[in-house]
């Protein structure tokens, strides 16, 4: 086995780059150490090239493996690795986003980027370092792309910056961004922070962008040093004679559909041209035809507003689209919420549960329970479109795990609400960023179920139309035509006191911190605008939960007693839930769960812990029903399994003949704890006023 490895200092740790034979038949390949974590990854290219598709096929698969983390994870009858997870979607998905830019989309061969982690040490998170075996992997490759790209993890604990924290010193961090891009640029973001003001998110990119200029370095000595050369990919020439044709017969059209101000004019003036292209050129140069229409497209865009300011809705640079906002549809919903923001529009369902309805998580690094979810869903008929529904897909799962990082923020602590919180929006017609219009009506919804959230969370889509990085304009709320178009896709959500989520990608190289800058400032503007809107419909949670929602309560028993409310297999703490209908939960540090359907439910479950649990004290005053007649006495049933003995001596002043006498079986009575002695408990009727 032939190994040449690379070290260098990155955020005062030793990252290890290993390139090998190991996987020879890959174009290209790298282990990367980081700590001692490590990811191994290859990079593959097609021999084919598949001329009948009309996008580049790039493949990232970011996989998985148990054993990195030593562990035989799984349940009994599956001990193989599944479905990936979605912490592994996500982090292939962060990858893919940041490489594919610096392809040349015009590529019609298979690209396959693949990422398998080897090891884990949980300290060291495999998200970079499986970026940084990308990247090697492809630049040092045969394969054309514009790499390597640089990462880091910027963490920000309220008084410095950290680069590439561990998992420990990230829980104690205000703000944790992975940020990615070359040259000085930016191409990739995703943060999520606690209400952190602009300017840290600023300082934050600015010093990505030092580490990232370093890490860039190191790779370009690699390459320099062994990377292969890039295969030259001939593109067949479009037909002679197309250009012309369409710029004297359609692009008139063309501009007339994108500011005719009617959705669907851009659709119906592509069909005409593709059909007049195919009568003219043959069916086998639609893709040079489609081309052709959607750079035209791009080029009128970009042109109109650069130089005239001009959108394809007539909007101003930082307008909003027309805003709605509505708090509780249906009265069995435990909270609801509905936001409009042009064509975008979005329903937010939020559901209450107890601790045994949190998500238990099983990732390689990370196993812990959720107790707050939210899922997005984004169903064809959003988009006028027929298609598949069934399970989400990746851009589902990371549109949900976006809004779910702006909203954690302000989600109050479990010790405070104790709830399990799942929300579900569905995206009901899509026009521009569905992601920012779930976070406005999840956080309707939020208010609307009654969850005293730390504050109200809006979000908003920016984009970018840019010549140059001296002549560009920011855009405010993006919509079809320029998402498809722009250069740029940043969303940002936040409070009145903060950012709490980003997440940017281009389809340029990279944009600067100063154009990122700007952007924060203009996107501020624009959620407190949203906000407004949205406090107009609720300004505050509703001071009480749905009647349709659980009902909970939370107590501490000694830790000691835990055994006592469980009772031998489970048999006492079932026995509570057939007869209350309410489920018990306790922690091992004496934390009781109640949650059941009314309060008559939680309250009964509640007393009867009590009585499980309860010390009884000399001098206390008890009630309880007469169970048992014994020559000497009589048994008083206390509760909780607790019962205490009154002796005859103890049942009246005088003499007592018959026990019977004074008490009969059924009977209710009161009575003075005179003595507790090794769980046994002994009761006086006559000493009740002394």
């Amino acid at each position: 086995m032939r190994i040449k490895q690379y070290e260098t200092d990155f955020g005062g740790k030793k990252l290890t780059v290993e390139i090998s034979d190991l996987a020879d038949q890959a174009n290209g390949s790298a282990l990367v150490r980081y700590g001692d974590t490590a990811v191994f990854a290859t990079a593959v290219m097609g021999k084919h090239t598949r001329e009948n598709l009309d996008y580049f096929p790039l493949t990232v698969d970011y996989e998985e493996k148990f054993y990195a983390a030593g562990q035989i994870l799984g349940s009994r009858f599956m001990r193989r690795e599944g479905r990936p997870s979605e912490e592994a979607i996500l982090t292939g998905r962060m990858i893919d986003r940041t490489i594919r830019p610096l392809f040349d989309h015009r590529i019609r061969n298979d690209v396959q980027v693949s990422m398998l982690t080897l090891a884990v040490d949980r300290e060291n998170d495999s998200d970079i370092p499986a970026m940084m075996a990308a990247s090697i992997a492809l630049a040092t490759s045969d394969i054309p792309w514009d790499g390597p790209i640089g990462a880091a993890r910027i963490g920000y604990d309220g008084k410095e910056f950290l680069v590439n924290p561990t998992f420990k010193q990230r829980e104690k961090c205000l703000l944790e961004t992975v940020i990615c891009g070359k040259d000085g640029r930016i191409n990739m973001i995703e943060a999520n922070a606690k209400e952190v003001n602009e300017k840290i998110a600023v300082q934050a990119m600015e010093k990505a962008v030092e580490e990232i200029a370093k890490i860039q370095k190191f790779q370009e000595s690699i390459v320099k040093e062994i990377g292969k050369k890039k295969v030259e990919i001939e593109f067949k020439p479009e037909p002679e004679g197309m250009k012309e044709f369409f710029n004297e017969s359609f692009a008139a059209d063309v501009e007339k559909a994108i500011y005719s101000g009617e959705k669907g004019q851009i659709g119906d003036a592509k069909l005409r041209w593709m059909k007049a292209a195919e009568e003219k050129f043959g069916k086998e140069n639609s893709l040079f035809a489609d081309n052709m229409f959607e750079d035209s497209v791009n080029g009128i865009i970009h042109k109109e507003i650069l130089e005239k300011d001009k959108r394809p809705d007539g909007r101003k640079l930082d307008e909003l689209r027309p805003l709605f906002a509505k708090a509780g549809i249906l009265p069995v919903l435990h909270g609801s919420g509905i936001f409009f923001r042009g064509g975008t529009h979005v329903l937010s369902v939020v559901t209450l549960g107890g601790p045994k309805d949190v998500q238990l998580i099983e990732g390689m690094e990370v196993q812990m329970e959720k107790h707050f979810m939210h899922h997005y869903n984004f169903p064809p008929f959003s988009t006028g479109e027929t298609g598949r529904m069934g399970m989400p897909g990746r851009r589902e799962i990371g549109h949900g795990a976006l809004a779910e990082k702006a909203l954690a923020a302000v989600i109050p602590p479990r010790e405070e609400f104790p709830y399990t919180i799942r929300i579900v929006s569905e995206s009901m017609a899509s026009n521009g960023s569905t992601s920012q219009g779930s976070i406005c009506a999840s956080t309707l919804a939020l208010m609307d179920a009654g969850i005293p959230i730390k504050s109200p969370v809006a979000g908003i889509a920016m984009g970018l139309m840019m010549e140059n990085e001296k002549n560009y304009k920011v855009l405010t709320d993006i919509q079809g035509p320029e998402d498809h178009h722009g250069d740029m896709d940043f969303k940002v959500a936040g409070t009145k006191d903060g950012v709490t989520a980003i997440q940017m990608d281009v389809k340029v190289d990279g944009v600067t911190v100063e154009i990122l800058e700007k952007t924060l400032a203009q996107g501020k503007k624009a959620r407190e605008e949203i906000m407004a809107a949205m406090l107009k419909e609720i300004a505050e949670p509703r001071k009480q939960l749905s009647s349709y929602a659980p009902r909970m309560i939370k107590m501490m028993i000694d830790p000691d007693k835990i055994g006592a409310v469980i009772g031998p297999g489970g048999k006492v703490i079932k026995g509570i839930t057939e007869k209350t209908g309410a489920e018990i939960d306790i922690e091992q540090d004496g934390t009781v769960f109640i949650t059941g359907k009314n309060h008559k439910d939680t309250d009964a479950a509640q007393q009867m812990v009590k009585d499980l649990v309860r010390e009884f004290e000399v001098g206390e005053i008890v009630e309880g029903k007469i169970v048992r007649i014994l020559d000497f006495g009589a048994i008083v049933e206390l509760g909780g399994g607790k019962d205490g003995m009154i002796h005859v001596s103890e049942l009246k002043e005088g003499f007592v003949k018959k026990v019977e006498d004074v008490v009969k079986l059924g009977d209710k009575v009161r009575a003075k704890v005179i003595r507790v002695e090794d769980g046994k408990i002994g009761l006086s009727i006559k000493q009740l006023n002394k």
